[in-house]
Formats: structure tokens, sequence, C-alpha cells
């Protein structure tokens, strides 16, 4: 009955290889398979004019990822590469011409027959080089930057363009806002009206048949579910369908809703709902107007009772999409076969994960039967004259099903000697020939095996009249008027074995029915009252709706019919009868006032840099346009009136010279009532530089000023966020320094982050937190103020140099001296001894002692100094808490200064006697045992030390013990000597 062959390629390995089969020409089938090996740089194309009887090579001079063939123009192909460019071929892939780059794979469309006027034109989404995403079509034979055109003024959302029939959808973002779009039959793009607090989370588009729209919604409120709309003929207005569609995540993030389209037969869906956790399928003849659930079979596959009955137990299919688009889902319908469903499922209360028993109902779902009990991959051939079956499994085959009967019974066949690994079934071309392709490969490094199947042979005669029979598509109540009309159709007798042929047609009669109330939808804006409610399935409005309200687009001398709440399925064709849509009053549209009016920046941005372009776009959802004027004030003395802003879409072109704030505000007016809308815009110079200055030292609970030092100075323009330890929540302030202290000892990391705008920095220090340390208040010569800049890294280095000398003249370790230049004029510094790693056998009082003692000894002997550019020489001493000096570093004394003899004998007696005081004091606690010699302040209100907010303030001697946190103020000069560095 079939024969069988293996296509060997030259030079092909199916390990990254993928076949594309190009949809019938008007005579011969074409076939193109794509290839490429492991080691190749390059990929061939393979084409065959004669049904794959010969192949010619073709090589492709890039990398193609998906190809995708004209719908009605077979030699003409687009091919998108790996690199996000997309290339047009004229010629079936011999020579291939670059039409876009940064395109974005799988949103590129073919233009749409009978909607597009040019059959060349091409559809697709494409990052600008700002980096937004736009909607652009463009001729595959001119397509440049010239006449690339955007159809749409904004920005779209990646990944969101969709092109189906008489429609195009995207979704659009901004101020984390999602606004869905749609354009009818290449019309302007309208918002998609959807119940007003549905607040769509996501939105898939399910079919755009019939011109009609159905669209999946996931609502604010659902998870794993979706609610399924339908819309008016334009895809404008969407009312409620079914809620709670079950929905799942796929590879990639794409997102699968159960919910299929049963072609053949127009108006019939099957939905799996999630209700309570429970999983049932659900079956619609009207387009989502009246579900049921499916009626279970009474006998299984070996003739025994199923047990199966409602309410408690139905049919339930799963309604999975195949990965391989080669092979079917889960559940397979064709046009060309109307009423013939077959599908994996189960019976019982709901769907079952793990069972794939295999249904088949050839009345389009009145009636079902069992035929495996497996799952399997189904192909339909001669108009469904012929049912081929392959067992879905990883493992080789080499045995295929097949049923001429509609299921009834089921034959065996060997397809080849061998066993494969079934990749793919194919009918060539179509459903209406009884030839058939299964390709696979018999190991993963094997070359591919393309298998004809051929049934003629088991057909000795073409069908006649006589062999065909008729039967009535009816809903599970057995309602023969469906979406307004009678159909019958004609199928061929279980005892006839004849071919059907290509001309053969399924439908045989349609009578129209008179329009009954089943035949009416819910309105937007209305929904269907619940069944146990006293007017059951009468349409009210929602409590957000007016039905007497103006359509958004009524313009002032129109008229427009109010909704009654009903509204007739797209292509319902009942006639006469029942009308419940019709309204008795016929209004006129009257003078609305502005509503919903907006004012944004081109890009949505609201912060942009001086002297730069700002293009503010205007729009009006709602109330009248005409004789609406708008008052634009763009907030730096800019002001101006215009009419017809909001129709023609233009924007406003305005640059700002100079850096601040300012309000820009759009009043929008008419004799009916006024609207207005604020933006406030802030225009700044990009953040050039950010050092975090902090003490390197503190001590528990003391507090210390972080301070960020920042270029240029923006007030009231930037945000810091403050990171402190390993805190991920941080501190917000709108000032350059934030006051903390720090409970446990250790080393803090401390992170800012500087945002003004669009622009960010971002800098990190570490500050060491201790229980003791000693503080040696230093100064230096004055030559040393002359050669200030007073920059961070300057003060920086300054003190690395100190420390290094400090530690090579008095032997104590570098990495238990901290010396931190102060900011500001004069030059000070403070020195932090910090205590050694405790050891047992040492005295910590005694080495820290001796460890101060060296540190004064060098600096009061002047051996502590370094050399500037020119030879000058700084010298580093103590400094004298009262003056700020020490001896011999201080100016010679001037007028005024008199008095300075009494006043250094006063101090040196109160002086004297401290010492004694604390010589007394020392003496008593050497005598107990394991006490510490480092006294504890007295007073840490008189011991803190605060920096210098004037050039003059005092500062204090050595301080030992808990040290009180140095307070770091950036004064007027640093903050200008740090930018102009």
């Amino acid at each position: 009955m079939a024969g069988w062959g293996v296509l060997a390629l030259p030079s092909i390995l199916p390990t990254e290889g993928t076949g594309h089969t190009q949809p019938p020409g008007p005579s011969v089938f074409q076939i193109i398979l794509l290839s490429s090996s492991l080691g190749d740089r390059d990929q061939s194309l393979f084409l065959s004019a004669d049904e794959g009887a010969t192949f010619q090579k073709q090589l492709v001079p890039f990398f193609v990822e998906t190809l995708t063939f004209h719908p009605k123009e077979e030699d003409k192909v687009l091919a998108y590469t790996r690199d996000s460019k997309l290339y047009a071929s004229s010629d079936l892939g011999k020579k291939w011409t670059l039409l876009q780059e940064r395109v974005t794979k799988d949103h590129v469309f073919w233009a749409v027959s009978g909607v597009d006027a040019d059959p060349d034109l091409v559809h697709m989404e494409a990052q600008d080089p700002s980096g937004g995403f736009r909607y652009v079509t463009c001729h595959i034979h001119n397509c440049s930057k010239e006449t690339l055109t955007a159809l749409f003024a904004g920005p779209i959302d990646h990944g969101s363009l969709a092109v189906q029939d008489d429609y195009i959808f995207f979704k659009a973002t901004s101020t984390n806002r999602t606004k869905y779009y749609v354009s009818y039959r290449r019309n302007e793009f309208v918002l998609m009206k959807l119940p007003k607090y549905a607040l769509p989370k996501d939105l898939q588009i399910i079919s755009t048949d019939e011109n009609q729209v159905f669209v999946a919604v996931q609502e604010w409120h659902q998870a794993d579910t979706y609610n399924l709309y339908q819309s008016d003929p334009r895809g404008v207005h969407y009312a409620l369908a079914l809620r709670d569609v079950r929905s799942s995540r796929q590879a990639e993030e794409s997102v699968v809703i159960d919910i299929l389209e049963v072609r053949g037969v127009k108006g019939v869906f099957l939905a799996n709902q999630k209700i309570d956790g429970k999983v049932m399928t659900l079956i619609t003849y009207n387009k989502g107007r009246d579900w049921d659930y499916l009626r279970p079979p009474s006998m299984d596959m070996n003739g025994k009772p199923t047990n199966c009955k409602p309410p408690d137990c139905h049919l339930h299919l799963h309604l999975r999409w195949a990965d391989n688009p080669y092979v079917s889902g889960t559940v397979h319908t064709k046009d060309t076969a109307p009423g013939l469903i077959m599908g994996a499922g189960n019976l019982g209360s709901q769907l079952v994960e793990y069972k794939e028993e295999m249904y088949i109902t050839s009345d389009c779902g009145h009636t079902w039967r069992q035929v495996f009990e497996e799952e399997h991959h189904i192909l339909y051939l001669d108009h469904g004259g012929v049912i081929v079956a392959v067992k879905d499994t990883s493992i080789p085959l080499k045995t295929l099903k097949f049923s001429l009967d509609e299921g009834l019974t089921w034959s065996t066949h060997n397809f080849t000697s061998t066993s494969v690994f079934v990749d793919g079934l194919l009918s060539e071309p179509g459903d209406e020939t009884l030839v058939m392709t299964v390709f696979g490969h018999i190991s993963f490094r094997s070359d591919w095996e393309l298998v004809k199947v051929d049934f003629r042979p088991s057909f000795s005669r073409q069908c006649s009249e006589d062999d065909y029979s008729s039967w009535d598509l009816t809903d599970l109540q057995g309602d023969r008027c469906i979406m307004g009309q009678q159909r019958s159709f004609r199928k061929r007798k279980s005892t006839s074995w004849c071919i059907k042929g290509r001309s053969f047609t399924s439908a045989l009669t349609s009578r129209v029915c008179e329009c009954r109330d089943s035949d009416f939808l819910c309105d937007y804006g209305f929904e269907r009252s619940p069944s146990s409610e006293s007017e059951a399935n009468k349409c009210s409005a929602n409590f957000w709706f007016n039905p007497l309200s103006p359509p958004d687009d009524c313009a002032l001398g129109q008229t427009y019919t109010s909704s009654l709440g009903y509204r007739k399925a797209v292509s319902n064709v009942c006639e006469g009868g029942v009308d419940l849509q019709q309204s008795p009053v016929q209004l006129q549209c009257p003078l609305t006032p502005p509503r919903g009016l907006q004012v944004s920046i081109r890009g949505e941005a609201v912060a942009v840099r001086p002297r730069e372009d700002v293009l503010f776009v205007v729009r009006q959802e709602q109330g009248d346009v005409l004789t609406t004027k708008y008052q634009v004030d763009l907030g730096d003395g800019f002001k101006a009136m215009y009419v017809n802003l909001t129709l023609t879409g233009e924007p406003i072109r305005h640059r700002y010279e100079s850096p601040g704030v300012y309000r820009v505000s759009v009043r929008a007016e008419n004799m009916a009532g006024h609207d207005e809308a604020v933006l406030f815009v802030q225009v700044n110079s990009p953040l050039q530089a950010l050092y975090l200055e902090v003490v390197p030292v503190i001590g528990i609970n003391q507090e210390v000023n972080l301070t960020a030092v920042l270029l240029p100075l923006n007030p009231n323009l930037t945000v810091f966020y403050w990171w402190i330890g390993h805190s991920l929540q941080p501190l917000l302030s709108l000032d350059n320094s934030v006051t903390t202290q720090f409970p446990d000892t250790g080393d803090v990391r401390v992170t800012v982050q500087a945002a003004c705008g669009n622009s960010v920095l971002q800098d990190s220090r570490v500050i060491r937190v201790l229980d003791q340390f000693q503080v040696v208040p230093l100064q230096f010569s004055k030559d040393l103020d002359a050669n200030n800049p007073n920059t961070p890294e300057w003060r920086e280095d300054v003190g690395l140099v100190v420390t290094r000398l400090l530690s090579k003249e008095t032997s104590v370790p570098e990495e238990l001296l901290v010396t931190v230049v102060k900011p500001g004029l004069p030059t000070l510094a403070d020195l932090y001894v910090l205590l050694p790693p405790p050891r047992p056998t040492r005295k910590r009082s005694l080495t820290s002692d001796k460890r101060l003692a060296a540190i004064q000894q060098v600096l009061k002997s002047q051996k502590i100094s370094f050399l500037l550019q020119g030879g000058v020489r700084v010298l580093v001493a103590l400094r004298d808490t009262d003056t700020g000096e020490s001896p011999g570093m201080g100016g010679r004394g001037g007028p005024g200064q008199g008095g300075g003899g009494y006043w250094a004998a006063a101090v040196l007696f109160v002086v004297g006697l401290f010492a004694a005081a604390a010589f007394i004091l020392y003496k008593f606690k050497r005598k107990r045992p394991g006490r510490t010699v480092y006294a504890q302040m007295h007073n840490e209100k008189e011991q803190e030390m605060t920096s210098p907010v004037g050039h003059c303030e005092d500062v204090q001697s050595t301080i030992q013990g808990n040290h009180s946190g140095v307070v770091l103020s950036i004064n007027s000069r640093e903050m200008h000597s740090y930018l102009v560095s």
C-alpha cells in the first residue's frame, strides 16, 4: 500500500538542522530544508521544486533562525537571523536583501491579502537608535531608513506587535500604566475598551476570525487563569464570554491559554475552566454566549461501560499546542474535515494531567468515542476520509495506525523496515489527497529519513453522491439554529470505501433562522445576571457604566443610539424575530467637556538636559476636540494657545536653557467645561563625580556624619540612597549627608548612590567601628595651605604619607595608624592610633603608653616632614587645642597680646594641678590588677571634636578612650575646590 525511501542530502547533519515546508503552489509541492553542521559558519538551503525528488543546494551568507513565507506568492520569503536582522528574497532564497536591523523575533508579518493594499508590505517591530521599540512597515524592494513608515507615533512594548487578519495589536506602557491598542483595517490606532476595572496584567489574542476578536485577559486578581472577552467588529469594545480559563507558563515565559477554536465549524470553541483548583472542559457553539460540559461516552474502547454520568462526570480534554509545528497537538481539528475532532483526555470530575486517552467525535462534539489508551499524533487525509495516528513516544517507531471510517475501526501499517524517531507528519500538498510524508531520523547523528505513504491503492474508485450521508449540526441541547442558521454537512458513509477528492465540499445546506434571545450577547459595559437571580440571563449595566453616555467618537451634530445592553454576535446571520439591541431613541451627540487630558514628553522621560530638544505630547481621552482650545504654559515663560492640538497629534518642540524644575500645564476648555494636565520637568546636567567622605574609624554608638561630595552641585534635584552594612533597604535623603551610629564593633561598608534624573553615580567606603582607640590632633606648617587644592584625593594622599612616615620613625605598625586630613583651611588632621590585637603575654596599657609616647616624641622633635613640588618642606606637629598651633610653628605676637604671659602662668598652674591629680589616680589604679590605664572621658560633650565650619574654630588636644565621632561638614570652599579640581 505504501512506499518508503531514504533522502540522503550531502553534507547535512541534522544536529542543528530544521525543515520548512512551503505552502503549496498552484501545481507543484515545493520543499525547503534549512541545515547547518556544527563546524560550518554558513548555512545552506536545499530547495526542491518536484516534491522532494531532487534538491538544489543554496548557500546562505548569514545564520538563519526562522523563515517566513509569503501567504500567496510562493517564491517570496523572509529570513530572520540570530543577530536580529531581517532579510527578504523574491526568488526562494537565491538572492537576499537586508530589510532592517534590530528586529524583534517572531514579530514580523507579511501583508494581509484583502486588507493591505501592497502585497509586498512587511509589518515589523524594530528597535530604534534610542533603545525603544517601534511599529514600522516597509516594502521588500525599497526598505531603508528613509522609506520606513511608523504608523504609531510613540514607542511600543517589546514583543507586543501582532498583525492578524483585519487587525493590528500592540501595547504601550508609560508611567507604570499599560494600554492596549488596536487598528481595524489599517485605520488609526485606538484604545481597546475592556471593562473599566479589569485592570489587565496581560492580554493574549485568541482569534480574529469573522470580523471579531477573542482575547484572553489576566485581570488584576488572577494568577493562573484568564477571562475570555469578545469584541465588536472593530475590535474596540469587549464583553465577557467566559471566566477563569486555565493558563500555564511555557519555555521562554510564553503563556499558553487553554482555549481552542474548532476548525471547520465557525463559532465552536473548546476551553478548560479552572474553578477552585479543578479543571473542566467546556464547549460553545455560539462563540461564547453559552457553554456546556462535554458528554462522556457510555462505553470505552473495549466495549465496557464507563459508568461516567453527568453532572458528576464528564469528558475533559487537554488543550495543549504541540512544541513541534509538524505534529498535532493534544486536540486535532481541520477546516477540511468539519465536525471531526480528536483529542487526548480523560473521564471524571476533572481533567487529570497524566491521563491522555484518545477520544474522537464526528458530529462536532455531540457524541464521543474512545479510540486509544495513549496519546497519538493525528493527520487527516482526503477531507478526513483517512485518519492517520502515530504514537506520541520518545522511542523509534516503524508502524502507524489508520482508519477509513472516522475512527470506528483501525488498521496497522509498517511504513518503514527500520524504526525511526518520528519528527513530523506532512500531508502533500494539503488535506485533500491521500499521500503523506513521515520524516524523522534513525539516530541523532544520521541523515533525515523521508518516507512517503500513499493510501490511494486502498480505494478503488471516486465517491459518488450515493456514497454520502448528511448530518445536522446541533448543540448539546439539540438546537439546530446555531449562530442564526441551520447547517447540514455531508460525510462519506462508513460502508463506502471511495476517494472524496479535491473537489469535495462538506457543507450541504444552510437555512437562516429567526432571531431569538439566544442570538444576542451582552454589550460593552453590561454583564449577564447569575442564573440564581429572578432576572436570570438578563444583561445588566455594570456600576461604572452609564448606558446613556455618548460614545467617545460622538462628534457634535451627529446622533448615537444608546445601548439597551445587548448586541448580536458579529457572525450571527439570523433575521427578523426578536431585536434586543435596537434602541427606541436616537440621541444627539452633545458638546462634551474635555476629559482625560494628559501631557507627556515623547519617550516618557521627565528629566532632560539643558538645551536638549523636548517634544511635549498632549492627549485627550474623552470630550469634544473640534471646539476645544488648549492653553499651554511650559513654565519658563513660554505660553501659547492651540486649537486641534489633540486632533493632529503634533508634538510641541521646546528647549530649556537653564537647570531647574519647570511646571508644565495644559488647560483644555470649551463651552461645556474644562480639564487641566500638569507635568513637572526636571532639567539638569548629568552627574560627573561622586566621592563618599567618612571618618575611617569611629567608636561604638557614636554619631558619625556620612557626606557625599557631588559634581556638579544640584540642589533640590538629587536624591541620595544610603546602604549601611548588609541592609538591603536604603536610607533616602535629599541632603548630601546623613548622621548615623554603629552598635557593634567591626568593619561596616557604607555605599551611597546619587540619582539626578537619568544619571546615577555610586561610591563606597569601609568604616572601622572600635570600642577603644586614641586620637592625636595634628597640624602642618603654613606652607601647606597654599598648596592645598582641598580635594578628597589630595587629603587621602597626605594622610597616607603622614601615616607611612610616623610608622617608619616609631616602629608602630602602619595598620595601627590612620591619618585623616580635615577639609577646609587651615589644613589640619587627626591621627587615629588603634589598639593591636590582644596578646596574653603583654599588658596592653604599657604598650599603648609607649606607642603614644613615641609618636609624641617624633612629632615634638620635628622628625616628620615631607616635600611638596618646588622643594617646599612641610613639617607635621602636634596641634595645640587652645590655639590650633604648636610651639615653634605659630606666628609672632602682635597688638592685643600683651597679657599672654599672665594667662600662660595661670594655665600652667591649672595644668599642674590636673597633672598631679592624674598621677595620683594613675598610681591608685595601678594597684588594682586587671584595670586599664585608658582614662574614660570626663565629659563627652566637652571632648567632642567638631569639624571647622569656619577657618579658626578651636580643636582639642590628644584624646584617649572612647572617642566621640568626628563630624565632617563640607563647607562652601571645600565644595567649590572639589568641583573645579
